[in-house]
């Protein structure tokens, strides 16, 4: 795939079994279920399975999921980088994706501060600069690895100088996988650009904050060479009423997030922010829910019919990002859930 087409702000590639896009699932989080999402992944025709790092650590339900799985490529969406070191992340990600056959896509993200200094224990500083360090840090550790080379980063935030042939793992015949950062900002987009394979871009968003903040960010700092920066979405999608409702609830409390701010001012709708923000802070989310319009609701979920949604999210989206993977808030539905749209998908 190449980069947005100056033209139009769309990207350019050959179609995908009927449409570009690629399409995910989104894996349950129990070890008890892994192997049958993953299985499911398979037999419904995704072509990507990712869990998320919330309740379980995202690495152990992966093995699990890279036995019993031989096509659809797996990864964290997303495991938290300032968690962990970037040697801690580079053992795991080294042996899954050799033991996965290199259909590993490592996400990482950078969480906010009260989770990495009060819930990990962890130190928080200069997050962009970090993640920046982070992921360079990460291949300087997968380079000595597999070229034999000595290890030698030194920077700010990480010193990753010694490896002894004791500690060191054999070099991986599918070489190291690909990096994904998820990013809303400007300069965690850039960072993106400048480092990463691929950007997870955040539901509480629309396919003209994609198209209008997101490709030029991204594309302005792509460095001279480097291959396309992969771009994947998690749409909002409802099917049913419930659905629906679930969906307003979780953009209302999005929506109260300094940091998600700027979508909404790009759609005129900035104030919102501010009534969110107090309201989230006395408590009050139910009163939260009704002030998301049906025209705020619209514009970030797609709803309706099967055949509705998926010639919604075609698009919309098609052309736009790579791969998408459908958001239903709330408890995660094994994979079998959104088969006939995926199917309707394909079938553009």
């Amino acid at each position: 795939m190449k980069f947005p087409d100056e033209r139009d702000g769309r990207l350019t590639g050959a179609p995908h079994r009927g449409c570009s896009l690629r399409i995910d699932a989104r894996l349950r989080n129990d070890l008890a279920t892994a192997a049958e999402d993953i299985r499911a992944c398979e037999e419904v025709g995704y072509d990507g399975g990712w869990n998320t790092e919330n309740m379980a650590d995202p690495f152990l339900a992966l093995t699990l999921a890279a036995e019993h799985s031989s096509r659809v490529e797996i990864g964290p969406s997303v495991a938290i980088a300032f968690a962990r070191t970037p040697m801690t992340v580079a053992y795991p990600a080294w042996d899954l994706q050799r033991f996965s056959g290199g259909r590993l896509v490592l996400g990482l993200g950078s969480q906010i501060r009260p989770h990495i200094t009060r819930r990990f224990g962890m130190p928080w500083s200069r997050p962009v600069a970090r993640m920046h360090e982070f992921v360079r840090a990460l291949r300087a550790i997968w380079h000595a690895w597999d070229t034999g080379e000595g290890l030698e980063h030194r920077g700010e935030f990480y010193d990753h100088s010694l490896m002894t042939p004791a500690f060191t793992p054999k070099p991986n015949p599918y070489g190291p996988p690909k990096v994904f950062l998820a990013a809303v900002g400007p300069q965690m987009l850039r960072t993106t650009a400048e480092v990463a394979d691929g950007l997870f871009v955040h539901s509480f968003c629309t396919d003209r904050y994609i198209r209008d903040v997101i490709l030029p960010a991204t594309t302005a700092h792509r460095p001279p060479g480097a291959a396309p920066l992969e771009i994947a979405h998690s749409p909002f999608v409802a099917l049913d009423e419930q659905d629906r409702e679930a969906v307003r609830r979780q953009i209302s409390f999005y929506g109260s997030t300094p940091a998600y701010r700027p979508v909404l001012e790009l759609h005129g709708w900035g104030d919102l922010q501010d009534e969110l923000n107090v309201l989230s802070k006395q408590g009050r989310w139910d009163e939260m829910v009704p002030l998301i319009s049906d025209e705020i609701l619209d514009a970030m979920c797609a709803a309706g019919t099967v055949g509705q949604v998926a010639e919604t999210l075609r698009t919309r989206f098609d052309g736009l990002v790579h791969r998408i993977r459908f958001n239903r808030p709330g408890d995660i539905p094994p994979p079998q859930r959104f088969a006939e749209l995926v199917d309707a998908m394909r079938a553009a």
